[in-house]
């Protein structure tokens, strides 16, 4: 295959980065996204951060669910790749799905207003993670893109994430989504008693339009199961393919290392190991004074400022136990340092700061 990556002890042409929350993952996603087009390839990169936060740090606005070229900084060199930007709209996804696999335009438009599907695809749990799967999966079936890049939600939906075409799955192979989908043509007559007894103490609940509403939208969704069906087990396997790498993003911290390690594990349990770990925001190292130096200048107008370096030299060893817990944990994961930088990674010059720690 033309054009991978190298990102960790992978190759591949997705990389899902992933860590806890207030890591800077967005930072480094997009870092990763631009280390790509330096390097040459056509690269996209996905948040499904719902905050404009990617945007920022490309320095571009108008950022959709379709992807947007980023340019260099204006005066900046001409990058050998490109770099595009796509953020998740899971309303437009699902619908782009809805048009994709109804068999008439008729079907398209009764589902496209029905109250249900309305809610489902704005609100349900699970939604948005399963819309960020499948536009990943569009973007990687495009042969546009040497390199996809996700920035995923921190940890736990992190791993809804992961699992979201396999709830899909269940939802269709549903005993009640079966019951209510078999009588489509003959109405709620044909229902198991089971199900009638269920569909009336919701409406005793939530009203009978609401069961209305539920019925009519199985109804209109006959015959499309399948193709989500298909769908999913095919980003599933993508999720799961050689050519898909796991990059954990984590601060040096205790708190952080202990939720990023246990993600970790969870990610390597459900058979996605973690490929490459980046330790964001790490303190610079200083050079440590003499015990003889030190003596000398206590209780000089220098005494502050080798309190100040001792303080940094301690926050230092604390850092090097957190980076040596991930590197016991994860021995096979390449263990990449990202110092902190003196501003705000808020445009592509900075951006470009952060990229220069990455791997090619």
């Amino acid at each position: 295959m033309s054009g991978v990556a190298r990102i960790g002890t992978r190759v591949g042409r997705v990389v899902v980065c992933v860590g806890p929350g207030g890591v800077g993952k967005t930072t480094i996603a997009a870092a990763v996204g631009l280390k790509g087009a330096l390097s040459g390839l056509c690269v996209c990169v996905v948040t499904v951060d719902p905050a404009r936060r990617l945007a920022d740090a490309l320095g571009i606005e108008g950022v959709g669910n379709e992807p947007c070229l980023v340019t260099p900084p204006q005066g900046g060199k001409a990058w050998p790749g490109q770099l595009w930007a796509v953020m998740l709209d899971a309303q437009s996804t699902f619908d782009h799905l809805v048009r994709r696999y109804a068999t008439s335009n008729a079907q398209v438009d009764a589902i496209l207003s029905n109250p249900l599907y309305r809610n489902i695809s704005a609100a349900l749990s699970g939604t948005q993670e399963y819309m960020a799967v499948e536009k990943l999966y569009e973007l990687a079936e495009e042969d546009r893109f040497d390199l996809v890049v996700v920035d995923t939600p921190p940890s736990q939906h992190a791993f809804d994430f992961l699992e979201a075409p396999q709830h899909l799955v269940r939802l269709l192979d549903n005993r009640f989504f079966r019951l209510v989908m078999t009588p489509a043509r003959a109405g709620l007559r044909a229902l198991e008693l089971g199900a009638q007894l269920m569909l009336r103490t919701v409406a005793r609940v939530a009203g009978g339009q609401v069961v209305a509403d539920t019925v009519q939208f199985f109804t209109q969704f006959e015959g499309m199961e399948e193709g989500f069906r298909a769908r999913a087990k095919r980003a599933n396997e993508l999720l799961f393919s050689e050519t898909t790498s796991f990059t954990l993003v984590s601060t040096p911290r205790r708190d952080a290392v202990d939720e990023a390690l246990y993600l970790a594990s969870r990610l390597g349990a459900a058979g996605a190991p973690v490929s490459s770990a980046v330790m964001n925001r790490c303190y610079p190292r200083y050079v440590g004074l003499s015990p003889a130096t030190a003596s000398l200048l206590a209780g000089t107008p220098l005494a502050p400022l080798v309190a100040n370096l001792e303080a940094f030299r301690q926050m230092e060893r604390q850092e090097d136990e957190q980076l040596a817990r991930v590197s016991a944990t994860l021995p096979e994961a390449a263990l990449v340092r990202v110092p902190l930088l003196s501003g705000e990674v808020c445009d592509l010059t900075a951006l470009g700061d952060v990229a220069r720690y990455l791997p090619r």
